[in-house]
């Protein structure tokens, strides 16, 4: 029998799975995508955020504990457990050392990523490298590994976990099923944002009448259905979080439905303006640096009129900021855009000239919150507020692209799985699955790669002693 199951293939999955093996349990691990899709949303990922007392290696000057946890306070309006939080902040202090042991090398803050280089310790080839070198480790440590491997359900006494039942896929479609037991188990399955009927239900409709949910776009893997997650709201298990919460972020509305990544995010919003599909705009594009605020755009989106937006920037914005994987929309002249765009144009000019007129001329730094704000105009724009006014005028349409959802299994720093407020013996869980105990709503930069390693990481430990401690009573 294996001593520690672990139920996902992504980051915290995995961190979970290389310490409940450091820790001398044999461990296997379930993962429901094929091999070349291994990884989860972890694959999409680029950087991982971390305190720092001093200059350490890629990361510049420092980050300490308190501005990391008033960063995450900020951007959750306090929907977080405080206790968890700082455990998570405090840990990304030092884990970048055992992440080095297991092939993961570091880079700093590439080109074009804004207001980084001293918070988010960027992977040398991306989170697809960072999971590759996880698997590697995994396969030196002797963890197996199954894909196609798909939990649908658990057996559970008294919210003890005895097996797990799984469905194989092979190559040719056929399917087989199976129990496998185990003395124990992490749940690092990831949220339901890829189960789009789920999204519609939590949704709903608009004051429109619109379907919100079905206009919008996965970032990353389409194999998180929740389903593990939704057998166990049903099992009693104790859930934290509101399921219209998620990351969600601004991206092309060009993007395939699943694993756009990274390279459809469109970071040009706090360098120009923001409108909706009436031209008009509808929220501060300046509030805050960008990593503080990116996460906010999908919500923002997702509120607005077909759930599409359109970032508007003219020359001045060019080479400033990572620009999406497609071409920009590009014009001579403001009303070509909006006619391009299919946007009322007289509207459109309304906007575009009451935004000119309301900026006041300061000293234009992105690096810093500058005195270039607006006057006199809401929304105001606080920061960076500057003319579009210098041809060719350029528009990326923007829809709500959907990371992973916030709705999860309630946790302690144990990581068990709880049932009307008792932990299980031995049911953990681990990364998105319960990154509603830190992330009550909104994001910062790295972050959710912070809790998926600490609660990993943790899940396996304790995991790992649990199955030695009950192999050594027998």
């Amino acid at each position: 029998m294996t001593d520690v199951l672990v139920i996902g293939g992504g980051n915290a999955a995995l961190c979970a799975a290389l310490m409940a093996a450091e820790g001398g349990a044999k461990v296997q691990i379930l993962e429901s995508s094929p091999k070349d899709w291994r990884g989860g949303n972890s694959s999409h990922t680029r950087n991982v955020r971390c305190m720092h007392d001093a200059p350490q290696d890629v990361l510049v000057d420092a980050y300490s504990e308190e501005e990391f946890w008033q960063d995450l306070l900020k951007v959750t309006g306090g929907q977080t457990n405080e206790h968890l939080a700082r455990l998570v902040i405090r840990s990304s202090a030092t884990f970048r050392t055992w992440m080095h042991k297991h092939g993961v090398r570091f880079q700093p803050s590439i080109s074009g990523a804004l207001h980084t280089a001293r918070t988010n310790a960027f992977f040398m080839g991306g989170g697809k490298a960072l999971i590759n070198a996880y698997y590697r480790s995994a396969e030196l440590l002797g963890i197996e590994v199954k894909y196609n491997a798909r939990v649908s359900e658990l057996k559970l006494v008294d919210g003890c976990f005895e097996a797990a039942r799984v469905i194989h896929t092979n190559a040719n479609g056929e399917t087989r099923e199976e129990w496998i037991e185990a003395k124990t188990c992490v749940l690092a399955c990831g949220g339901f944002e890829s189960n789009r009927e789920w999204l519609r239900e939590a949704w709903g409709q608009n004051a429109l009448g619109e379907w919100s949910a079905d206009n919008f776009l996965i970032r990353g893997s389409r194999f998180n259905q929740g389903e593990l997650l939704r057998f166990l709201m049903g099992q009693g298990a104790d859930i934290i979080g509101d399921p219209t919460q998620a990351h969600m972020v601004a991206i092309d509305a060009r993007a395939p439905l699943y694993d756009g990544g990274i390279c459809t995010r469109l970071d040009s919003v706090s360098l120009g303006v923001v409108v909706n599909q009436a031209a008009e705009r509808f929220y501060d594009e300046g509030e805050d640096f960008w990593p503080k605020r990116y996460a906010i755009w999908g919500r923002l989106v997702a509120q607005q009129p077909q759930q599409i937006g359109y970032s508007i920037i003219d020359s001045k914005a060019i080479g400033r900021f990572m620009p999406s994987v497609f071409e920009a929309i590009e014009a001579n002249t403001l009303s070509e855009l909006a006619t391009k765009l299919e946007l009322d144009v007289e509207k459109f000019m309304q906007t575009m000239n009451a935004f000119n007129a309301a900026c006041v001329q300061g000293d234009f730094d992105h690096t810093i919150l500058d005195n270039c704000h607006t006057k006199g105009l809401l929304p105001a724009k606080t920061h960076w507020a500057r003319t579009i006014d210098i041809p060719p005028f350029y528009a990326y349409p923007l829809r709500p692209g959907v990371t992973f959802t916030y709705l999860g299994l309630k946790t302690d720093e144990t990581t068990a799985v709880h049932f009307a407020g008792v932990p299980s013996p031995n049911l953990f869980a681990a990364g998105e699955i319960m990154a509603g105990n830190v992330l009550g709503k909104g994001y910062t930069a790295g972050v959710g790669m912070t809790i998926g390693t600490f609660f990993g990481r943790q899940a396996g430990a304790y995991a790992a002693k649990v199955a030695l401690d009950a192999k050594a009573s027998v």
